[in-house]
């Protein structure tokens, strides 16, 4: 079959790159959505919206964690099946898993519309930030259902062998979302909310075209009757629950940041936060793009139990990941400024408290690439547990650990220090149960 010669190459660096690279490009594109709505919003609109942004960034990840879950554990249990040649019990496990997370979106939008306003209200914002986070929140959930596909159609395009197409949809939905950000913002002064309907609109064009391609016979995963065997579902949500993990506490530990800089800067401070997850955000798609390029590279060799090809494969992983780290952390640091000034002007108290955070925070660039494959390459062999240990590990406890303790001695650059403080704790358990994990797995 065509789709499978990727898979029956050597692995060698060219292609491995080959493989990955269009992925790697397209969630630097994915990651362009929320950056380009906190660059329109900060110039257009002000500095207190974009911290409204960051503040309904909690409550986005936790409506979108479920399907977070299935799409990255599902797409793992699914090319495992295919590398044991079961490949109609694989496409129809594939649209069942679909239609669920259809029916999660839907409820996920309900149950976002109830959260909001308690939520917000109970944060004790200012009147117009609070305006803000609900203008932004209340047009962003219609897009619930759209967003969540997207999510999977991502995965399955590139496990499909489509990842050029997969690549092409997020540019695309990348330059709508830009047009249509200057359109509702500049022309028609929608305000936050229009930010919110651009996005989801860019959101919607892999959804709409994954909808086109799985419906063709010619793919290698396409829509038949689906099987409701909710043993897959209950594999796919086991083998996934790192990755809904990571969104979950990563919206808790949001919520942390947002509140210690709430009481330590005030909204400025949420406001600067905000900026440097965009550039952490935007050097981990990065990693993220590579370690979801070759998951299912993973997946499938572990299915087929090639042992050499998986050696390889793990083996020029870290190599490649060491080059991106070196550059990311370089870059950032140097151009800090210019990254920063793209959001907030120098006259802005917001500059200056970014800037120092940024250039702190850019120590974390020299771990987060191994820890977020590490945690990728356990959910590609299956193993679930380990993955959601690294995941919670990294995101959770042991960001709780450095927020907690680090403000106390250094103020506000104690919150700064904890997410590089966090990554080289995590950076530790990645590596240790790397070793221990090795002769099981044959990597």
């Amino acid at each position: 079959m065509e789709q499978s010669t990727a898979y029956e190459k050597p692995v060698t660096l060219k292609n491995i790159l080959k493989f990955a690279l269009p992925t790697i490009a397209m969630t630097i594109f994915i990651s362009f959505y929320t950056m380009v709505d906190g660059l329109f919003v900060s110039n257009f609109i002000g500095t207190d919206a974009l911290s409204a942004i960051n503040l309904t960034a909690p409550i986005i990840q936790l409506v979108t964690a479920i399907s977070t879950m299935l799409a990255t554990g599902g797409s793992a249990v699914i090319m495992r099946k295919m590398g044991e040649h079961k490949a109609d019990e694989a496409r129809s496990d594939f649209t069942f898993l679909i239609l669920v997370n259809i029916v999660v979106g839907l409820v996920m939008c309900i149950l976002g519309y109830a959260a909001m306003n308690p939520i917000f209200s109970g944060m004790g914002l200012s009147g117009a930030v609070a305006g803000y986070c609900g203008g932004y929140l209340s047009r962003y959930l219609m897009f619930t259902i759209p967003i969540l596909l997207m999510n999977n159609f991502t995965l399955y395009m590139i496990a499909s062998e489509k990842a050029t197409l997969s690549l092409i949809c997020s540019v695309a939905g990348g330059v709508l979302n830009i047009l249509l950000d200057y359109l509702f913002l500049a022309v028609f002064h929608m305000g936050i909310g229009g930010a919110a309907i651009a996005t989801g609109m860019g959101y919607s064009v892999t959804a709409l075209v994954g909808l086109v391609v799985f419906s063709r016979k010619k793919s290698l995963l396409h829509f038949q009757r689906p099987s409701f065997r909710f043993q897959v579902l209950a594999n796919a949500a086991s083998n996934g629950c790192s990755e809904m993990a990571t969104a979950l506490v990563t919206g808790i530990i949001t919520m942390m940041f947002n509140w210690t800089m709430l009481s330590y800067v005030g909204e400025d401070g949420v406001a600067a936060v905000t900026i440097i997850m965009y550039v952490l955000m935007f050097a981990s798609s990065l990693y993220t793009g590579y370690t979801y390029g070759v998951a299912p590279m993973i997946s499938y060799y572990f299915g087929e139990q090639n042992h050499e090809k998986l050696k390889k494969l793990a083996a020029s992983s870290l190599k490649i990941i060491a080059c991106i780290s070196l550059v990311t952390a370089f870059a950032s640091f140097f151009l800090t400024r210019p990254l920063v000034s793209v959001f907030a002007r120098p006259d802005n108290p917001v500059y200056g408290l970014a800037v120092t955070g940024n250039r702190i925070c850019t120590m974390a660039l020299f771990f987060i690439g191994f820890n977020i494959f590490a945690s990728g390459m356990f959910t590609a062999l299956s193993n679930g547990i380990i993955s959601a240990i690294l995941a919670f590990s990294r995101s959770f406890v042991f960001m709780l650990i450095t927020m907690i303790v680090l403000p106390i001695f250094l103020g506000v650059n104690g919150i700064w220090l904890a997410t590089p403080a966090a990554e080289l704790m995590a950076l530790a358990l990645s590596g240790f149960l790397f070793l221990k994990y090795r002769k099981r797995y044959h990597y």
